[in-house]
């Protein structure tokens, strides 16, 4: 019986995403609310995103510096350890959590809403493509600016960690020259 449920479920699931790829009917309608979701969805969280990198760059700078004490290494290993954690790791992965919870709350508040006043069956009864029409602007608006947003959250947590050094921990300069030091 939970087999049974859940291949139901996975069909009802590769239907939805069958509907949603379609090609849209209107064009001009389509444009004009994926650029709407890219307003919504990627502009609007820039606020949010330059608060957390900033501070992600802070604390990565700091917790090297005091993690890094030796004798032995030298003083802008601490920017070049910043920037390599920075743009491999925190910047795209911390992003995505914040964007997860941000915009996952705001589609399923929103899609809630529609389901509750009826609105998802309203566009099904006039015949429009309600996967289409709610599903695939929010996908693609959100595919064509994570790439920016990722590029923001990474300028922002590297200037993050460039301002802590201001604080006196490390010298800006030795900072700067770690950040540039083999970087291809």
């Amino acid at each position: 019986m939970i087999i049974i449920k859940g291949l139901e479920a996975f069909g009802d699931y590769c239907t939805l995403m069958w509907r949603s790829i379609s090609v849209p009917e209107k064009w001009k309608e389509f444009f004009r609310r994926y650029l709407n979701e890219i307003s919504k969805l990627g502009i609007d969280s820039i606020p949010l995103i330059l608060i957390v990198s900033l501070f992600i760059g802070c604390l990565c700078t700091i917790l090297i510096k005091l993690n890094m004490e030796s004798p032995l290494l030298p003083r802008y290993t601490v920017g070049f350890s910043t920037r390599e954690i920075i743009l491999l790791e925190f910047s795209s992965s911390i992003l995505c959590l914040i964007l997860s919870g941000k915009i996952g709350s705001n589609i399923a508040s929103e899609i809630g809403t529609m389901r509750v006043t009826e609105q998802i069956d309203a566009l099904d009864i006039m015949g429009v493509n309600s996967a289409n029409y709610l599903i695939m602007p929010k996908v693609l608006g959100l595919v064509t600016i994570m790439p920016f947003l990722v590029i923001i959250t990474m300028a922002t947590a590297l200037f993050g960690g460039w301002a802590v050094c201001f604080t006196g921990i490390l010298d800006p300069d030795t900072f700067i020259y770690g950040i540039q030091t083999d970087f291809v």
